[in-house]
């Protein structure tokens, strides 16, 4: 039983949840702060599990209907579906079961999450058919992963506010342009296969150069929210620790040098969440 959960696990990248929960984080104990509500521990379960359902239904999606062209692809040729370990059909009751769950926890969370979370869940398993189709891609994954903490906060106040937002924004320009760097792996056989990226659109080097912009932008956000929301040094030392780690990754991957993609996608960007994360919530307490 525990071998075949460990399957799972490794089918939907449990650890790549990394990513968006930090920003969940912010935006749930932001909403207390800002709604003077007390923490419910229930609450942020909720939410926590609402985050859980959803990227494990986004993500094993993404695989099933990727088990054709992962097989194809020597870099994910020994990923659970196209290896043999999960089988096509019990990877779509997978999704289809978390896809429940994440709609059925919205209704014990308030009217306004469970109405608003078929569109979540439209969001975020549609980037699996976009890369079929147009190079934007990337950005349909950054708006499925901002919807993290816009979503944490509606959960307690049920209610759109713009600072929310503008976490929410930071996350789009983040995702987008991380994405774009993790799909350059794959450059020479989404050509062969006339599948989509950025990379495949523009090139390396403009492909790099648009990930650039787009953390330039997602940098520019991370100051204003502390410009506009009047925060602390606990925030601005998150807020350089992030933006820092942003440009870290850029040092470390070139158009020529493609070896330390996975340390600037999964490592630096699962750190730069975290810490981030962590100094804005210690900024809204302390």
């Amino acid at each position: 039983m525990i071998n075949k959960i460990g399957k799972y696990f490794s089918l939907v990248k449990f650890s790549h949840t990394i990513f968006a929960m930090p920003f969940a984080f912010i935006g749930f104990f932001l909403a207390c702060k800002i709604s003077g509500s007390s923490i419910s521990i229930v609450l942020f379960v909720l939410v926590v599990l609402c985050m859980v359902f959803a990227r494990n239904a986004a993500m094993s999606f993404n695989r099933y209907l990727d088990r054709d062209i992962d097989k194809k692809n020597k870099r994910t040729q020994l990923r659970e579906i196209p290896s043999g370990v999960i089988k096509p059909k019990s990877a779509l009751a997978f999704v289809i079961i978390n896809s429940i769950l994440f709609i059925a926890t919205t209704y014990f969370i308030n009217s306004l999450c469970f109405y608003l979370s078929p569109v979540a869940l439209i969001v975020i398993l549609g980037y699996s058919f976009f890369k079929r189709y147009t190079a934007l891609c990337h950005f349909i994954l950054g708006t499925g992963l901002s919807l993290a903490p816009i979503g944490a906060y509606l959960s307690v106040t049920g209610r759109f506010d713009l600072l929310p937002l503008l976490f929410s924004v930071i996350v789009f320009f983040w995702v987008s342009g991380f994405d774009i760097i993790y799909s350059l792996q794959d450059i020479d056989f989404d050509k062969s296969e006339n599948l989509n990226s950025m990379p495949t659109l523009l090139g390396k080097r403009k492909a790099l150069i648009l990930s650039a912009i787009l953390h330039i932008f997602s940098s520019i956000v991370v100051l204003y929210i502390g410009y506009y929301a009047h925060f602390d040094v606990f925030y601005w030392i998150g807020a350089v620790i992030f933006i820092g780690l942003l440009w870290y990754q850029h040092s470390i991957v070139k158009p020529y040098d493609l070896s330390r993609v996975n340390i600037a996608f999964a490592t630096t960007n699962g750190i730069a969440s975290i810490i981030y994360a962590v100094f804005t919530i210690l900024n809204l307490f302390f």
